[in-house]
C-alpha cells in the first residue's frame, strides 16, 4: 500500500507545471551540458568543406568522419573526387620515418601541400617537414617545419598577413619581399637574403605608419595593400596625436599596471585621422596623396571587426590607386583616384544619404575597372542594396545593374573580359527565408541575370582562384549541410559531402524551430529561432528566455546555416526553458527602411519587436509562460538586456547583461556617430541627443532581478559602461548582482565557463524559483565556452 501510494504521488508530481521544481541537480546540468558546442560539434561528420586550391584549379579538403578524418582530392575538370593519398599506407610510412605510432584515420596534421603532378604530399609534423608519395610507400624528413607564406589577395594586389616565418609581416604578391612595422616606421625584408631596408623615417609615437587603432592588444601587423607588380604599397600614416585616451588597470599584488591607449569618443574634437601614402619600395620613397587627412573609418576597421582591412584597389599596371573616403557621420561617400607617381588625387563621384551609408553591411562592394574606365558602385538608394555602373572619367551613372527586392551582400568576382559580375545576395528569392544567401551572376548592363545556387537554403560559396568553379555548402538552421562543386554557370559537377548527424540525433538533440511573426507595426514580418527542451511536455508551462543582440550591424540569430549548437541556447532549453532569438527592426540584411528603423534612437534596441514577437509566440504555443520572461546578451546584447529590464520592467523579470556598451558616449566614436548621429546639444536643455540611449538614466525603473558582468581589462567596451549603470542603481537603492572578472577582456577568456554556469544558475533561481546545484563545473576547455560578438563590430 505504501509503495502504491508513493508511485501514485510520483505520477502526479511528474505532471505538475515546471514551476513546481524546487531544486536542480548536477545531473540536470550535465544533461544540458551535452548540448554545448564542444559536445555537439564532434558528433557532426562530413560537414564544413573548406577547399584548399592547388594547381590546375584542383583542390583538397579535410573531411571529418566517425573514425577520424580523411583528405579528399577533387579535380573539377575531370569531375573526380577521391582520397588524396592512401591514408593507411601513408600513416605506416610516416610512422617508420618518425618513429611514432600513427593511425591512418587520425593523421597528426591538418594541412598538406600537393605537388603539381599529384604524386606526393608534404606537411608539418612534430616540428619537422615530411614528404610522402601518395601511394604511401615512402615518407621522408625533408627539414624543419615551414610556416604559411600568407599575404593573401586583395585590393588587386596583396593584403597584409602573417608573413614567412610567422612574423607580423605583409608578403608581396611575388613572395619575394615582406613589409613590417618597426618603431612606428615601415621596413622591407628581402625574403631570400634576409636583408632589411627602412622605407620610412618620420613615423613617431601616435603618428606611425600602417598601424591600427584598436587598443593595446592590436598586433603589429602592417595594414598595407601591395601593388600587383610587388613594387609599391598603399598605406597611411595614422595620426592619433591629441586623441583622448582610455585607461584600465591590471589586478595584481603590489603596484597596479596602468594600460592606456587612444580611444576617441563621440563628440571629441580630435579623433583618429589618416594621411594616405603610397610607398615606392624599390626607391624607399614616400608619395603623399595630395588631399586633407581622411577619417580613419573611411579605410580602417578595428582589428576585432575585420583584421584592419585597407579598402583600396590598384590598377593592374600599378599606376593608379582607387579608394573611398567616408565622412565622420557616415552620410557621405566619395570615390577618389590617385596617381601613384605624383600623389595627385581626383574626385570621381560622391553619394550622400540622410542616415548612414552602407557598403554591403561591412563588405567591400565597389570595384575599380580601369580597363573600361568604369566603376561598379553599391548603393541602397532604392531601399535595397543594389549595384550601379558609373563612368570613371565623368563620374556619371551609366546604368543600374541589379534591381528588385533583396540586397547584394558581396561581390565575389568580376569577369572584366566578359563583363559579368558574380555576387552574393539575400532576400531575392520569393517564399524563402529573406536572410538566406544565394550566389548569382549578372552582366554589367543588368542582363543575363542568373541564380547559380538553386537549392532553398543558406549558401556558403568559395570560388576557385580563376573563378571557373565554386564549392557550395548549403544548409538551414534545422537542415544539415550538403556540399557540392559547380562550374561558373551553376552546373553541378561533383557531389562532395552530405552531413551525417545521426550521432547527434542519438543524444536527443533537436534542431531549433524557425518562426515568423509580425514586428511592432503589426505588418512587417520578422524572423527568429526557437529552442525547446528535447522532452517538451505540451501540458506544462515553460519560462521563456530571449537571447538578444540588437545590431545595428547584425542580429540575434547570426548565421542562417546549420549549427550543432548556438552558444548555450540549446543547453538552456534542455534545462527547461524556451529560448528565442529574434531579429527585430533595425538589424541589417532586409530593406534600407527596415535597417534604419531606430537610427538616432539606439535605446530602442529592437525591444518593441522582441516583446511583440514573444507575445505572438505565447498565443501560438500555450506552453510558453509570459509571466516568467528572462533576457540575456553579451556586448550589444548586454546593452539591450539592461535596457529591457529598465524600459519593460513589468514584462522582463530576469536579465543577465554582459559587457554592455550601456552609454555610447563611453564607447568608440565610430560606432555611436554612425548609428546615433553626431553628438549635439539639445536646444534649451542641459542634455544632448545621446541621453535617450543611456541605460544609466533608466536604471531607476528596475523591478526584476538583474545580473551585470564585465571584464576589468575590456579594451573593446570599457568596463566603465557597466559602472555607470551600477552607480545609478545604487543611487536608486535597487538590488542587483554584479560580477567583475579581474584582468578579463571582452569575452572573459578562461572565465567564460564560469559565466555560463552563473547564467544558468541565475535563470534557474529566479525564473523557476529553484535552487541550482552548488558550484557545477562545466567541462569545456578554458575559454572554450560560449563566444560573444563585440558590441560595435
Amino acid at each position: 500500500m505504501h509503495l502504491k501510494s508513493f508511485l501514485s504521488l510520483s505520477v502526479v508530481l511528474a505532471g505538475l507545471p515546471a514551476v513546481a521544481q524546487t531544486r536542480f541537480t548536477a545531473a540536470d546540468y550535465a544533461r544540458a551540458e551535452k548540448f554545448m558546442t564542444y559536445n555537439t560539434t564532434p558528433l557532426v561528420f562530413h560537414s564544413g568543406v573548406r577547399p584548399s586550391w592547388i594547381s590546375g584549379e584542383r583542390f583538397y579538403y579535410r573531411n571529418t568522419t566517425a573514425e577520424g578524418s580523411e583528405f579528399i582530392l577533387v579535380d573539377p575538370a575531370k569531375g573526380t573526387r577521391q582520397p588524396a593519398f592512401d591514408h593507411a599506407k601513408l600513416a605506416s610510412a610516416l610512422g617508420a620515418a618518425s618513429g611514432a605510432a600513427i593511425s591512418g584515420s587520425r593523421l597528426p596534421f591538418q594541412e598538406i601541400d600537393v605537388t603539381p603532378d599529384g604524386l606526393s604530399v608534404s606537411f608539418n609534423y612534430s616540428g619537422r617537414r615530411y614528404q610522402c608519395d601518395t601511394a604511401g610507400n615512402k615518407c621522408g624528413d625533408v627539414g624543419a617545419a615551414t610556416a604559411s607564406a600568407g599575404g593573401g589577395r586583395g585590393g588587386r594586389g596583396g593584403r597584409g598577413g602573417a608573413g614567412a616565418g610567422g612574423r607580423n609581416e605583409s608578403l608581396s604578391p611575388d613572395k619575394k619581399r615582406a613589409v613590417m612595422i618597426r618603431e612606428n616606421n615601415l621596413w622591407v625584408r628581402d625574403v631570400a637574403t634576409g636583408k632589411e631596408t627602412q622605407l620610412t623615417t618620420d613615423g613617431v609615437k601616435d603618428f606611425g605608419y600602417a598601424t591600427d587603432n584598436a587598443g593595446w592588444t592590436s598586433s603589429d601587423r602592417p595594414i598595407v595593400v601591395w601593388s600587383p607588380d610587388s613594387r609599391k604599397i598603399a598605406t597611411y600614416q595614422q595620426d592619433q596625436r591629441g586623441v583622448g585616451e582610455m585607461y584600465l588597470v591590471e589586478t595584481k599584488v603590489g603596484h597596479p599596471a596602468l594600460r592606456a591607449w587612444k580611444y576617441p569618443l563621440p563628440g571629441d574634437r580630435t579623433v583618429t585621422m589618416i594621411q594616405r601614402v603610397i610607398i615606392d619600395v624599390d626607391a624607399a620613397k614616400v608619395i603623399r596623396l595630395q588631399m586633407p587627412p581622411d577619417q580613419h573609418r573611411s579605410t580602417l576597421c578595428d582589428d576585432i571587426a575585420c583584421g584592419g582591412e585597407l579598402d583600396v584597389q590598384w590598377s593592374p599596371d600599378a599606376a593608379h590607386l582607387a579608394f573611398v573616403s567616408t565622412s565622420r557621420d557616415h552620410k557621405v561617400e566619395q570615390l577618389k583616384l590617385a596617381d601613384a607617381a605624383t600623389g595627385a588625387v581626383r574626385d570621381v563621384m560622391e553619394e550622400k544619404v540622410a542616415t548612414f551609408f552602407e557598403s554591403g553591411n561591412g563588405r567591400i562592394n565597389w570595384y575599380y575597372l580601369p580597363a573600361s574606365n568604369e566603376v561598379i558602385w553599391f548603393s541602397e538608394r532604392d531601399n535595397w542594396g543594389q549595384l550601379y555602373l558609373y563612368d570613371l572619367g565623368t563620374g556619371k551613372l551609366k546604368n543600374q545593374i541589379t534591381a528588385g527586392a533583396g540586397n547584394v551582400t558581396r561581390i565575389l568576382r568580376v569577369d572584366e573580359k566578359n563583363r559579368i559580375i558574380y555576387f552574393l545576395a539575400v532576400g531575392r528569392e520569393k517564399s524563402r527565408d529573406p536572410y538566406f544567401s544565394h550566389f548569382y551572376k549578372i552582366g554589367y548592363d543588368g542582363k543575363n541575370y542568373a541564380l547559380l545556387t538553386p537549392e532553398d537554403g543558406n549558401h556558403d560559396v568559395t570560388l576557385s582562384p580563376e573563378g571557373y568553379y565554386f564549392v557550395d555548402s548549403y544548409s538551414k538552421p534545422d537542415v544539415p549541410p550538403v556540399a557540392v562543386l559547380r562550374d561558373s554557370n551553376g552546373k553541378l559537377l561533383v557531389n562532395l559531402e552530405k552531413a551525417d548527424i545521426s550521432k547527434l540525433l542519438a543524444t536527443g538533440w533537436k534542431p531549433p524551430t524557425p518562426f515568423t511573426v509580425k514586428a511592432r507595426d503589426g505588418v512587417t514580418d520578422i524572423y527568429g529561432l526557437m529552442f525547446k527542451p528535447s522532452n517538451l511536455d505540451p501540458n506544462r508551462k515553460y519560462p521563456i528566455i530571449n537571447h538578444i543582440y540588437p545590431g545595428p550591424q547584425t542580429g540575434s540569430v547570426g548565421s542562417r546555416s546549420f549549427a550543432a549548437a548556438r552558444g548555450d541556447c540549446d543547453a538552456l532549453a534542455e534545462l527547461g526553458f524556451i529560448v528565442v532569438e529574434i531579429d527585430g527592426m533595425g538589424t541589417p540584411w532586409r530593406s534600407k527602411k527596415f535597417h534604419e528603423a531606430y537610427y538616432g534612437d539606439m535605446g530602442d534596441n529592437t525591444l518593441p519587436d522582441q516583446v511583440a514577437a514573444m507575445r505572438q509566440l505565447a498565443q501560438r504555443y500555450p506552453w510558453i509562460d509570459l509571466d516568467r520572461v528572462g533576457i540575456y546578451g553579451h556586448s550589444g546584447g548586454g546593452y539591450a538586456t539592461a535596457d529591457a529590464m529598465f524600459r519593460y520592467p513589468d514584462f522582463f523579470k530576469v536579465g543577465i547583461s554582459e559587457s554592455g556598451n550601456h552609454d555610447n558616449r563611453e564607447y568608440e566614436d565610430d560606432w555611436g556617430e554612425k548609428w546615433q548621429g553626431l553628438l549635439e546639444d539639445k536646444p534649451g536643455s542641459s542634455g544632448d541627443n545621446y541621453d535617450g540611449q543611456a541605460n544609466q538614466l533608466q536604471a531607476k525603473n528596475l523591478k526584476g532581478h538583474l545580473l551585470l558582468a564585465h571584464g576589468t581589462m575590456d579594451n573593446n567596451v570599457p568596463p566603465y559602461n557597466t559602472l555607470l549603470v551600477v552607480n545609478e542603481l545604487i543611487k536608486a537603492n535597487k538590488d542587483f548582482d554584479l560580477i567583475m572578472f579581474p584582468n578579463a577582456a571582452h569575452g572573459y577568456g578562461a572565465a567564460s565557463n564560469y559565466m555560463t554556469r552563473r547564467r544558468w544558475d541565475y535563470f534557474v533561481r529566479y525564473l523557476y524559483g529553484a535552487e541550482p546545484p552548488a558550484n557545477y563545473q562545466l567541462s569545456a576547455p578554458a575559454g572554450g565556452g560560449r563566444g560573444a560578438p563585440p558590441a560595435g563590430n
